[in-house]
């Protein structure tokens, strides 16, 4: 089943939603939690357009996956990041931007309240994270930074720039800032242990993000951390995600 859960979120001072699905005739059982996070113009919708209920039951009853519960918070057009201690919007490059503690949010009140809500196991070898484009490089800074919470982590197309300069800089304060939340900074300055990371991008992706998917690939390699890169066709769209949701899955719950 699937299902919008909405919430007061203390972090932003307003309601939120979740959109949580749950495995058909597994509601009872304690199931691990992947948190998937959506793209820049987009929110907890994403489940519904990426058909999860079906694509997941489907691969469940083939065997082709474990059971798991997929839930995807709304995070606005936040990047995830703790970017103010209020809640606003500003005008960026691509639209409205939305300013405010959007790191709190999801590692201290959505991971919280889903495990409080429904039935998961809540360890870190049963807990993963992952995203689309901005959703992406969420659910690596984030994975990378919160290691004690995650063992996988899956950045699908992810919106990585190579320098600040890049950047839409209003999510930021300044470049201190960037590099705090930077997957590849964090990378080339951290160690790791015991997760696993998933990269992939499309070889007509207009971002090239593709690029920065190498060089994060490199670097945790280097480090001795369980990697894989991909490049699959297809370019920076819904289009990609869906056909190769199956692969996600399965690096996730197997």
């Amino acid at each position: 089943m699937q299902e919008i859960k909405s919430f007061f979120s203390y972090k932003l001072n307003k309601q939120m939603n979740i959109a949580v699905y749950i495995p058909d005739e597994f509601a009872n059982i304690n199931l691990p939690v992947l948190y998937f996070l959506h793209g820049r113009t987009g929110d907890e919708s994403i489940l519904k357009i990426l058909n999860i209920n079906d694509v997941c039951n489907n691969l469940i009853k083939e065997n082709l996956i474990k059971p798991l519960i997929v839930v995807c918070p709304d995070i606005e057009n936040s990047r995830g990041i703790n970017s103010s201690d209020s809640c606003y919007q500003v005008d960026g490059k691509h639209g409205v931007v939305h300013k405010g503690l959007y790191e709190d949010y999801l590692i201290d009140e959505v991971i919280p309240f889903i495990d409080c809500t429904y039935n998961t196991v809540s360890i870190k070898k049963c807990r993963f994270i992952g995203g689309i484009s901005s959703g992406g490089y969420a659910a690596l800074h984030n994975g990378l930074r919160h290691q004690d919470l995650f063992c996988k982590i899956g950045a699908h197309m992810p919106a990585m720039d190579l320098s600040y300069a890049d950047e839409d800089e209003c999510y930021f304060e300044d470049e201190n800032m960037w590099k705090k939340y930077d997957p590849i900074t964090i990378a080339r300055k951290g160690q790791f242990k015991d997760i696993e990371v998933y990269l992939d991008a499309g070889d007509y992706d207009e971002g090239e993000f593709y690029v920065a998917c190498e060089i994060l690939y490199t670097i945790l390699k280097n480090k001795n951390v369980n990697v894989l890169n991909n490049i699959f066709s297809g370019h920076h769209d819904i289009n990609y995600i869906q056909s190769n949701l199956k692969k996600y899955l399965e690096f996730y719950s197997n």
